[in-house]
């Protein structure tokens, strides 16, 4: 028999929350490793449908969990994590032009490209803390990685492994960074810029 309620409480740190269930009644416990392999991390006040499985203790908790509505929200979010992907890749070949062009010194290629794979493997590691209740990678960490030009793999890897996208906290602070270090590349490309640059290589040579 499946229940419906509501997300309550959710503790994303540690993985779990509890459902205030729509007939009225005691909380339930809810563990992530309820939801089903795919879908986005709940946030709180989530509708959901759910099936009750008591404990070694005699405690209720809720398994098989679903979201209500959860194929719409699917479609939606696959709609803008294509978009994302694609301004990723664009953004990535506007840098190779660049430095083809010798607009760029080849290092912020290099940069970017690392950055980005340090952010998509940290992303996987948290990932997986989150499922196995293991030490989570601190979201400061995920930020920096973004700032200093990994936010394409860190993009990337929000998208194609469904991780990160529901905490709209996270994503707020996630596109500012991705904001500052687009303004960071911009004045790189300005005549003070590439005077810096300039100068940067002349003492490296």
């Amino acid at each position: 028999m499946r229940y419906q309620g509501k997300i309550n409480n959710w503790k994303d740190g540690q993985g779990f929350g509890f459902i205030n269930p729509n007939d009225g009644g005691k909380q339930v416990f809810v563990h992530i490793k309820s939801f089903g392999k795919g879908q986005q991390r709940p946030v709180g006040n989530e509708a959901v449908t759910y099936e009750l499985k008591t404990d070694a203790k005699g405690r209720a908790n809720a398994v098989n969990v679903a979201y209500v509505g959860a194929r719409a929200q699917a479609a939606t979010s696959a709609g803008h994590g294509n978009f994302s992907l694609f301004a990723a890749a664009v953004f990535l070949l506007l840098v190779v032009g660049m430095v083809f062009t010798d607009k760029l010194p080849l290092a912020v290629l290099g940069l970017y490209l690392i950055a980005s794979m340090v952010a998509f493997i940290a992303y996987k590691f948290d990932r997986s803390a989150a499922r196995n209740d293991r030490r989570r990678t601190p979201e400061n960490a995920l930020h920096l990685y973004a700032l200093i030009g990994g936010w394409p793999g860190a993009l990337f890897a929000q998208r194609l492994l469904r991780h990160k996208t529901s905490k709209q906290s996270f994503q707020i602070m996630f596109w500012i960074t991705v904001m500052l270090n687009c303004a960071a590349l911009g004045w790189l490309l300005s005549s003070a810029g590439a005077s810096v640059l300039l100068s940067v290589a002349s003492a490296t040579d």
